[in-house]
């Protein structure tokens, strides 16, 4: 298993080399080669790969991992794939990803893997039950691309510029000499759109609209994507955002709410069900900064932050635990509402 390039007689790549489309930013550090040579060494040498993202999977966590773990299986490595949530289960968006077959649950994740790689995780926290693993590994590889990433790993394929984890992760299926296939791609695909907001957010580059031109070249029906991600919800979170939407409260530039525990548990609504309310806050246009607190099913309060980009919000979100990027970045409390919006305000420009 090694780079597409030193392998005599192997096909042409599907597509040219994946370019990050941020060489032109001056100053702008993409991942060295020596990182890069690092982890296909690794993989090499590794009898198993164990594969984790962080809890609450997004599209982005869970398509980079399972696009990586197909391609690795498909070069003949033993690969196994979870998430550290107690209770472990595939979002509902996301159960039309390929290669779920992959997955196991937390508890059956090996206890000290000799190879982990993780994506979209900035810290070791966020890998939930499998930070302990995590820290029991011999060699841990971290894949990401947020600005907070603590770097947690014992070699980074970090890149804060690139529009999504999955970017760093089809680059890595082309340097493993990968088949990008229509599962791969759909796996990939789920990512750079939902990190990209449809490609709305600051984060899409030209590059992120060329590899999506691959991806979708492999003959995705992009409209059923989409109609996964976005465009279905069951009746009862239309009454869970009417209850979200009666308690918003605007105040200096801020536009907040909250989703309880009770609010989903009235109509049987699961915790990932609702993370979508903060698109909806966030439209506000006396508002600059957005925020949403959903209460998980073990109590804490799960805070999602947006901002239109006068303000950094993963500055306030690491302040207070969590990361993420300038204009959407989260964190977890287990204060009350009251307690956890004030040390929000505390953090916040006086004119927002």
């Amino acid at each position: 298993m090694r780079d597409r390039t030193d392998r005599p007689g192997a096909p042409p790549p599907a597509a040219p080399p994946p370019d990050d489309g941020t060489a032109e930013r001056p100053g702008h550090q993409a991942v060295g080669e020596t990182a890069w040579t690092r982890v296909l060494t690794l993989i090499e040498q590794a009898d198993e790969v164990a594969l984790a993202c962080h809890v609450s999977p997004d599209g982005d966590a869970l398509g980079s991992m399972l696009a990586v773990g197909a391609v690795l299986r498909s070069l003949g490595k033993k690969v196994v794939a979870s998430f550290g949530d107690r209770r472990f289960s595939v979002p509902r968006l996301l159960r039309f990803l390929p290669g779920q077959d992959l997955l196991v649950p937390p508890a059956a994740f090996p206890a000290e893997p000799e190879l982990m790689i993780t994506f979209d995780s900035s810290t070791l926290d966020r890998l939930g039950l499998l930070s302990v693993n995590a820290g029991k590994a011999r060699e841990v590889v971290v894949i990401d691309h947020h600005p907070s990433n603590t770097g947690f790993g014992t070699v980074s394929l970090i890149d804060p510029d690139v529009a999504a984890t999955a970017v760093l992760a089809e680059q890595l299926i082309y340097r493993l000499g990968g088949t990008l296939d229509r599962d791969v791609a759909t796996c990939l695909y789920a990512g750079l759109v939902t990190d990209t907001g449809s490609f709305r957010h600051s984060s899409t580059t030209p590059a992120a609209h060329e590899m999506a031109a691959r991806l979708v070249a492999t003959g995705l029906r992009t409209d059923e994507i989409a109609r996964e991600l976005w465009d279905r919800s069951p009746f009862g979170y239309l009454k869970v955002l009417a209850a979200a939407l009666d308690r918003v409260t605007l105040e200096d530039g801020l536009v907040w709410t909250s989703v309880t525990h009770l609010d989903r548990a009235s109509y049987g609504l699961p915790y990932e069900e609702v993370e979508a309310i903060i698109d909806v806050i966030r439209r506000t246009d006396e508002a600059e900064v957005a925020v949403v607190l959903k209460e998980d099913d073990l109590g804490a309060w799960q805070v999602s932050t947006r901002s239109k980009g006068a303000v950094d919000v993963a500055a306030i979100c690491t302040a207070l635990g969590g990361g993420g990027h300038r204009s959407a970045a989260g964190f977890t409390s287990h204060d009350s509402v009251e307690t956890t919006m004030n040390r929000i305000r505390a953090l916040l420009p006086r004119k927002v």
